[in-house]
This record gives structure tokens, C-alpha cells and sequence, in this order.
């Protein structure tokens, strides 16, 4: 009984296993080009390098993050439908393509705060969130 009672609290100790989160992103302008996905920690929200990426097919409209461990994150994405792997933007400032972060968190008069897009993450799971456009 000891034995038994040793690993559960063995088993109890040991942290949680990075596991596969599937992004589901809502009204695309267009199947054309790819999805970005960025899951970030707070201290690289709306910065390059976030640690977990994925990318996938616009037309399908979900792209899965692998190996994300446990943790508080904030999702954002990018529809980069000419294929160019970066955001352009219209005059340095406003994104010309589609722009989205997790909880549907409000962009405004620039990025959203990480407390506002901040999704908890543990294990395997799905995060949906919508696309947005600004006019050309």
C-alpha cells in the first residue's frame, strides 16, 4: 500500500507534458495564403520569437501549435494572404491583412494587453478566435 501511495504522489509531482493545441480562426476574408500562429508568453506578445508557432493553409482555417507546455498564453495570428510570411501594413502602422488574437481581445488604437488575450493552457486543447480587417 505504501508502494501505491509513493508513485501516486510520484505521478502527483510531475509537471504536466507539453501537449498539441489546434487554433481555430474564424472569418477569413479569403482561403488564399497561410495562417501564422504565435502562442506567446507575456513577455513576448506582440514581439517576434514567441517560442510556439504554427502555420497552416488559409482555406482550412486551423493551424496546430505542437508541444505547448502548460502554461498562461496569448494567442495571436496573422493572415498572410500573399504569402510573403510577414504582416504588411499601410504606412508602417495598419495591418493591410488579417490580424487576430485569442479571446477575440480588442485591438485598440494599437495591439491588445496580454491580460486581455490571455488564455490558460493545459494539455491537449482548442482555442477559437476570429479574424480582423482594417480598410484598405
Amino acid at each position: 500500500m505504501r508502494i501505491v501511495f509513493a508513485i501516486i504522489l510520484m505521478w502527483s509531482a510531475m509537471p504536466a507534458a507539453a501537449a498539441d493545441l489546434t487554433v481555430r480562426i474564424g472569418n477569413l476574408r479569403s482561403a488564399e495564403g497561410q495562417l501564422l500562429v504565435a502562442v506567446c508568453e507575456e513577455a513576448q506578445f506582440t514581439k517576434p520569437g514567441c517560442a510556439y508557432t504554427g502555420q497552416a493553409p488559409a482555406s482550412g482555417g486551423v493551424v496546430t501549435v505542437r508541444d505547448v507546455p502548460p502554461g498562461t498564453y496569448a494567442i495571436q495570428a496573422i493572415h498572410d494572404e500573399n504569402g510573403n510570411g510577414t504582416l504588411d501594413r499601410r504606412l508602417m502602422f495598419l495591418p493591410l491583412e488579417g490580424i487576430g488574437f485569442s479571446r477575440n481581445a480588442p485591438m485598440r488604437r494599437g495591439p491588445p494587453r496580454f491580460a486581455d488575450a490571455a488564455v490558460e493552457i493545459q494539455g491537449d486543447g482548442v482555442v477559437s478566435f476570429d479574424m480582423a480587417y482594417f480598410q484598405e
